[in-house]
This record gives structure tokens, sequence and C-alpha cells, in this order.
């Protein structure tokens, strides 16, 4: 199945992600940990560069990187909001420049997560290097309004050389012929089959059992959830899992209690964890202000979850109201609970045709689907 790339080929990753070391062995933040683990189907070796953050050592998210055929490199974690946070970052840049563009010199394949200030970096050094090949991924919002840094990186990437392949969420009019739409995998092989057999039991019982997984922060909405929730009365609502967690752990938790609804407070869940959450639960509900294409979209209708969510970004591609979900547009308490009650009315066959033809959906976001477009669409043999 992979056999385009040269069997020699190694890989640097350059991004803003976590990596850290403990009691010598390296961790990393988890999807990014299983991407780079898949990717080693393709790449004898793999060089990632991250920012070191020490404080998520203990994380659920994070993931022991297991092969000895990836190797870490750790920067100085910089980033803030504040005058002495934008000072701080400006100080490492002659830093992370030089470690940055000496791996760049030794690689012929080179993947940057975007927007971050490492993949800015190489964004600039790509020009440096004609006979490279360089892959972008810009995780965010791709056409929306964004924050300044993001929306500078958006247009440089738009203006690099052929040389530099760009991948976004979702599918726009007027892009060059090097930016493609690319789904980010979340889906093993035994994740299909364990959906495929949630599925063929899922119950659509009277109560109904919704799920937010996500930030509790204003950008994920989890506070418009529960606003939406204070005035929505209906006997079919069963309850909701509420799984993350955020700066608003304190602000949900005081909501929470205040609320008649069966609601239960998780806090962040590994991801089997998480996956149980969807195996019970009938709809995923995600009011996020902005984003650019949520993965956990994808996890929950791979497991019977059909999504509630926000119309932004690339979203309104994927799910169709009445279709595959229920779209919120606009994104307030209003909306959030017409969309509920939308769901409420749903009949048992129409779920079951929507969750079924959800699961076909899902196949774009798992690893094999990922690993087919890296060597189809973005490496190819030079």
């Amino acid at each position: 199945m992979y056999g385009d790339l040269p069997k020699y080929a190694t890989l640097l990753v350059i991004s803003d992600t976590t990596v850290f070391k403990r009691d010598g062995k390296a961790y990393g933040f988890g999807p990014v940990v299983k991407e780079i683990d898949a990717m080693l189907h393709l790449f004898k070796e793999i060089t990632w560069i991250g920012f070191n953050r020490q404080a998520q050592a203990y994380n659920k998210s994070s993931l022991l990187i297991s092969s000895e055929r990836v190797k870490v490199i750790p920067l100085q974690h910089v980033g803030g909001t504040t005058l002495k946070d934008k000072v701080s970052i400006i100080k490492q840049y002659p830093s992370m420049w030089k470690i940055i563009n000496s791996e760049i010199k030794k690689h012929t394949y080179i993947h940057c997560r975007a927007p971050s200030n490492p993949a800015f970096i190489a964004m600039r050094l790509s020009k440096k290097y004609p006979k490279k090949q360089f892959w972008f991924k810009y995780a965010g919002n791709w056409v929306g309004k964004v924050p300044y840094f993001y929306r500078l990186q958006r247009d440089l990437l738009k203006k690099l050389n052929k040389n530099s392949l760009i991948t976004v969420n979702g599918t726009w009019d007027n892009q060059s012929e090097n930016i493609l739409a690319f789904e980010n995998p979340c889906l093993t092989e035994s994740h299909r089959k364990e959906g495929e057999v949630t599925i063929q039991g899922k119950l659509y019982t009277k109560h109904k059992k919704y799920c937010f997984v996500g930030g509790l922060n204003h950008n994920k909405g989890i506070l418009l959830l529960l606003e939406a929730l204070k005035t929505t009365i209906n006997e079919e609502f069963g309850e909701l899992h509420i799984v993350g967690d955020g700066n608003l752990e304190h602000v949900v938790s005081s909501k929470v209690s205040g609320l008649n609804h069966k609601i239960n407070l998780h806090g962040s869940l590994s991801k089997k964890q998480v996956h149980e959450v969807y195996k019970k639960c009938h709809f995923i509900v995600l009011p996020s202000k902005s984003e650019g294409f949520p993965k956990v979209i994808g996890e929950a209708m791979n497991f019977g979850c059909i999504p509630i969510v926000s119309d932004i970004s690339c979203i309104g591609q994927y799910i169709d109201t009445d279709k595959t979900g229920f779209l919120i547009t606009p994104i307030d308490e209003v909306e959030i609970k017409k969309a509920l009650q939308k769901s409420f009315s749903l009949s048992e066959e129409k779920f079951k045709n929507i969750i079924n033809l959800n699961y076909k959906l899902a196949e774009k976001f798992t690893y094999t689907h990922y690993l087919e477009r890296i060597e189809k669409d973005i490496f190819k043999n030079p």
C-alpha cells in the first residue's frame, strides 16, 4: 500500500505541540504522537521538534513515544498574551531559528504544524530550500476571522513557493493548486470495528443521552450549552456527559449544580474512556465559536453519536442538517435550544439512518486514509 516514498526517507516534524522527557523517556501530545506513530509506516526515522512543556507531564492527553525511530528535540516553551510574553517570544526566535534551520538542512521531507511560531520560522526558511518538500498543515479556520498572528501565517502560506504544499480544513473557492483539503486522523482499524459493533447494537431510547467533549473555555461554547439547558424542558432529555478541563471548570461546576438536568462532569479522560462515553450517547453537542474541524466530530460519528455543531469553518461541508446532524447558526442559546428540540423529535428510523451514514463518512478520519493521502497527494518521490 505504501511504496512511493524511498525506503530510506526520513521526516522532520516542526511544531509547537507538547514534548517532554521524564525518567529518561520521551512523551508528547497524544494526538500528534499517534500521527507520528502512523507515519513510521512511511518513514525510516522521524525527528520531532516541539515545545518543552514539563507542566503537561502528568496530563492524560500525553503519551509515551515508544519507538526508537522517533527523535525528540524540545524547544524552550514560549507563548502568552502579555507584553512580557511577547518580548520573551521574540528573544527566543534566534535560538529557534538556528535549531530549525539546522534540522531542515538534514531532511528532504519536512512537515510543519501551523499556526505556530516554529511553523512561521519554517515558512520563511522554505524559500531558502527549493529542492526540499515542505508540508504545512494549517489546523485553524482557513477563511474566517482569526487572531492577527494566525492571519499573518495564513497569508504567508498562500504566497509560498511550489515546494510547499498546504493542507487545510475544508474545500474553498479560488485556492491555488498547492492548497488541499485534508482530514486529520483519529481512528484506527480497531476503532472502526468497535464503532461498527456499537452502531449495530445502539438502542434509541426515549431518554436521549448527549455529550460535550472539549475544552471548558469560552471558545468551545460550554457556557452557552448550559444556558440553553436552563430553559430546555423535555422528558426526552436524559442526561449530558461533559468531558474535558479548562479555565472554566469551577464556573461550569457551579452552573451544573443549579440545573435540574442530570449532568455528569468527567473532567479529562483517556481516549479509551472518551470512546466509552460516545458508545452510551446518542448526540454530541459542540457550540464552538471558532474551529478548524474538531477530531471529536469524526470520533463521535464512528461510535454512533449524531453531531449538533456550530456552522463555522468547514464543519458545514461534512454536517448537513437533518441528513448527518444539526447545525447551530448563529451560535447562541436560542439556536442551541432549537437544535436540541430537533433532536428530540428524531424518529428511531431516522436516527438509525443517520448514524449508519455517518459511520461510512467517518472512514475519512482513519489513519489508513491519512497515510494514503500523504503518499498520493503530499510527499512524492522526487
